[in-house]
């Protein structure tokens, strides 16, 4: 499971046919899944889980009785154990858990405990200017904040150089995470920070996580990677290290 939602991020973001290393098994078992239900076309089975995959396991989740953010496109753990009743077992299988409060502001548990991770790291306290489940809320997000695994962690009182060391720290642990500034968008400074994996993604959110794979800084423009260079991991990787 974490191969074949890593690929869901990242190959509809691509610019090539590119497969995501050590995704082609998993992801051919759920497109040929896909297409026996007749959901995908047969040329569409190839490794590559792109728009068309994304849109073919979202109207399978919709058949399940999944709707809104559970119908995203992104395999959750209860539709591909589903797809794969007969064919396939789902392993190393991501939970986002419920949700829960990070101060004031509603994330889920996982990220939660990746917040937590960070401010180990850190050796300081991380406040949240927006949290997750914010469908509608502030318009510049642009929906990034309206599923789980989002955060705009505040940098009020922060040096430039504490910035940077927070989003390293928040990368460390499987975030895709960035210092967004005002010259770059109309929102004060702030971090804005994706729970990688994070299968409650909406669907901008997930072309942003798809987006720092390929090394680029998650905004419209799809401009270069301005953060601090670190090993791009998932949560789920971190612990194992």
């Amino acid at each position: 499971m974490e191969a074949v939602v890593k690929a869901a991020q990242i190959d509809p973001r691509r610019r090539d046919s590119k497969l995501t290393p050590g995704a082609k098994a998993g992801v051919l078992l759920v497109e040929k899944a896909l297409r026996d239900r007749h959901l995908l076309d047969a040329r569409w089975v190839d490794g590559y889980y792109g728009t068309t995959t994304v849109t073919a396991f979202a109207k399978y989740q919709k058949s399940l009785g999944f709707r809104g953010i559970d119908a995203n496109g992104l395999p959750g753990k209860a539709s591909l154990a589903k797809l794969g009743a007969g064919r396939f077992k789902v392993t190393r299988a991501i939970g986002p858990g419920g949700r829960v409060k990070f101060g004031k502001a509603v994330v889920n548990v996982r990220t939660r405990t990746m917040l937590n991770e960070a401010k180990r790291l850190l050796g300081r306290k991380l406040v949240l200017d927006q949290g997750s489940y914010n469908p509608g809320g502030d318009p510049t997000s642009a929906g990034t904040h309206d599923g789980g695994g989002v955060v705009d962690v505040s940098v009020k009182g922060m040096s430039a150089a504490t910035r940077v060391s927070v989003v390293r720290a928040l990368r460390r642990v499987g975030f895709a995470a960035w210092v967004r500034s005002p010259r770059q968008g109309d929102w004060p400074w702030h971090i804005h920070a994706v729970a990688i994996s994070d299968t409650t993604l909406s669907a901008q959110a997930q072309h942003q996580a798809g987006d720092y794979y390929l090394g680029q800084n998650g905004l419209s423009g799809r401009g270069k990677d301005d953060g601090p260079k670190v090993t791009i991991r998932t949560w789920e990787e971190y612990r194992r290290l």
